[in-house]
C-alpha cells in the first residue's frame, strides 16, 4: 500500500502515470488464446476453446423447430408514459431448481403485476336540459378530455425459432463478455465446465483488462468503442445460433448484439446487469477523481470491491479475486472505463424490442445492483425467466459455480413447449400496468425446463 501511495505522489507532482498500462501477463496454456486485432494498435485477448467433437447424433426431435410468433406494440407517449402490448405467443416453460452441493435450492421471484383500470374517456352522457327561457343564460358545455399523443411508437412482428442448444452441435457458440475491472479468467468455473460439455467457448478480455492492450487515451474506453471491439469479435468467432453470457457491464454489450443480430443471437444470459435503462456516465462517483488520486486508493478500492462484491469475505474470497483478475486495472483504464458508460439509445424501449429468450440471474446479497432492478428488466422484456441465487452476490459465478452452471446449461438445453402456445393467446381486454409500463398480457415468470 505504501507504494501504491508513494507512486500516486510522484504521479501527481509529474502530472504522469505512475506506471505505464500494460497487459498482466497469463498463467493459462497458450494454446487456447488467441489476439485478435480489432483496429490497427488495438488487440483483444481471446480464449477461443475449440472441443473435438465427434459427429452429432441428429434424432428426430432435434429436426423438429416450431417457430414462436414474437409481435408486441411499444408505444411512448408524450406524457411519458410506455405502454406495451403483448400480441403474439405466450411461453409457458419451467427450469428445474438447482442445487450448489449443500445448499437450499435457488429461489424464483415472481413478478407480480397490478391489473390497469382505464379512467372512462368522456362522463356519462346526461340529459339535455330543458330549452332556456329568455334572458336565461346557457349552461357552459363539459369540458373535453384531452386524447393522449403518441411520441412513438415501435411494432415488432416476426417468427423466431427456439431450440435446444447442445454440446454436441457444431453449429453453437458460448460467447463470454465481463464487465467492469474484471477479465475473462473471472469465468474460470464456467469455461472449464462447458468445454467439457464439448461447447464452442469465445471469452474476450476488453481492452485494458486482463491481457489484451491498454491505450493511454480515454476516447479508447467509451461504450461505442467497446461494442465496436465486441461487434468484431462476434462476427469473427460467430456461429449459426450463439449464446451470450454477461456480467455486470457486459450485460450491455451483450444486449446491444443481441439487438444488432436478431438471427445469431439464439438466447442471452444477464448475470447482475442491471435495469433496463439507458446509460450516463455519474459525476459525483468516486471514479471521477484523478488517476493519480485513485492509483493511492487502489488498495481500498479493492478491499471494498472485495465486500460489495461477495456474499461472504474470507480467505476463499480472496483468493477467487485474485485468480480472476477481479480490479486488477490500471487507475486510467478504470477511470477512462466508468467515465464513458454513456448509451442514452439503451433505453426500456430499445430492451422491449429484444425477441430473444433471456434468463437473468441475480445474487441474493448483491450490493451494486438491487434485485428491483433486474425485476424490471423481466418486465419489460419479451421472453425472460429471473432466478435468483439465494447465496450469491455480485460475483455468483464465482462464489456459486456449480448452482450457476447447472442453471445455465439448463437453459442452453430449454425449449418451449409449443403444444401449449394456443392456450394462452392474448385478451384484447385486458391490459396491466407496472410502473407506469403498460402491458397487456404480463410474461410467466416461472421456473422453466428442459
Amino acid at each position: 500500500m505504501l507504494t501504491s501511495i508513494t507512486d500516486g505522489i510522484l504521479c501527481c507532482l509529474t502530472g504522469k502515470a505512475a506506471s505505464l498500462v500494460m497487459p498482466v501477463d497469463s498463467s493459462e496454456p497458450a494454446d487456447t488464446f488467441e489476439f485478435v486485432e480489432v483496429k490497427p494498435g488495438r488487440v483483444l485477448r481471446v480464449r477461443h476453446i475449440m472441443p473435438e467433437r465427434r459427429a452429432p447424433v441428429v434424432t428426430e426431435e432435434d429436426q423438429v423447430k416450431d417457430s414462436v410468433h414474437c409481435k408486441r406494440k411499444i408505444t411512448v407517449y408524450r406524457n411519458g408514459q410506455l405502454v406495451i402490448e403483448n400480441l403474439g405467443d405466450v411461453l409457458h416453460s419451467e427450469i428445474v431448481q438447482c442445487q450448489n452441493g449443500d445448499l437450499e435450492p435457488c429461489s424464483t421471484v415472481e413478478v407480480e403485476l397490478a391489473d390497469y383500470k382505464e379512467v372512462p374517456t368522456s362522463p356519462e352522457p346526461k340529459p339535455s336540459p330543458p330549452l332556456s327561457m329568455v334572458g336565461e343564460q346557457k349552461p357552459a358545455p363539459p369540458p373535453r378530455r384531452r386524447r393522449r399523443k403518441p411520441k412513438r411508437m415501435v411494432m415488432i412482428d416476426s417468427e423466431r425459432e427456439i431450440s435446444s442448444c447442445k454440446g454436441t452441435h457444431s453449429d453453437v457458440a458460448l460467447f463470454f463478455v465481463h464487465g467492469v475491472g474484471g477479465s475473462l479468467d473471472i469465468w474460470g468455473s464456467q469455461l472449464d465446465f462447458f468445454s467439457r460439455l464439448g461447447y464452442e467457448i469465445i471469452a474476450p478480455d476488453l481492452a485494458g483488462h486482463g491481457a489484451s492492450t491498454a491505450p493511454h487515451i480515454a476516447a479508447a474506453y467509451t461504450f461505442y468503442a467497446l461494442a465496436e471491439d465486441m461487434r468484431a469479435i462476434f462476427k469473427k468467432y460467430a456461429r449459426k445460433r450463439n449464446i451470450l453470457i454477461g456480467h455486470s457491464y457486459g450485460v450491455s454489450f451483450c444486449t446491444f448484439l443481441a439487438h444488432e443480430y436478431p438471427d445469431q443471437v439464439h438466447k442471452v444470459v444477464m448475470i447482475n446487469g442491471g435495469g433496463p435503462t439507458a446509460l450516463e456516465p455519474s459525476l459525483c462517483s468516486i471514479f471521477q477523481l484523478p488517476s493519480c488520486v485513485l492509483h493511492c486508493l487502489s488498495p481500498c478500492l479493492a478491499w471494498s470491491f472485495l465486500k460489495a462484491g461477495f456474499a461472504h469475505q474470507g480467505a476463499k474470497e480472496k483468493q477467487l479475486l485474485k485468480q480472476g483478475n477481479a480490479f486488477n486495472v490500471n487507475p486510467f483504464v478504470l477511470r477512462a472505463m466508468m467515465s464513458g458508460q454513456y448509451w442514452p439509445e439503451g433505453d426500456e424501449v430499445y430492451h422491449a424490442e429484444l425477441t430473444v429468450p433471456i434468463l437473468l440471474v441475480h445474487g441474493m446479497y448483491d450490493k451494486f445492483v438491487p434485485i428491483d432492478e433486474d425485476q424490471r428488466m423481466a418486465e419489460i422484456l419479451l421472453f425472460a425467466f429471473l432466478k435468483v441465487i439465494e447465496e450469491g452476490s455480485h460475483m455468483v459465478m464465482m462464489e456459486c459455480p456449480d448452482t450457476v452452471n447447472t442453471l445455465l446449461h439448463e437453459f442452453f438445453l430449454w425449449e418451449p413447449d409449443m403444444s401449449k402456445k394456443n392456450a394462452a393467446k392474448t385478451d384484447p381486454d385486458k391490459t396491466v400496468i407496472v410502473n407506469g409500463v403498460v402491458a397487456q398480457t404480463p410474461k410467466p415468470n416461472k421456473p422453466m425446463d428442459k
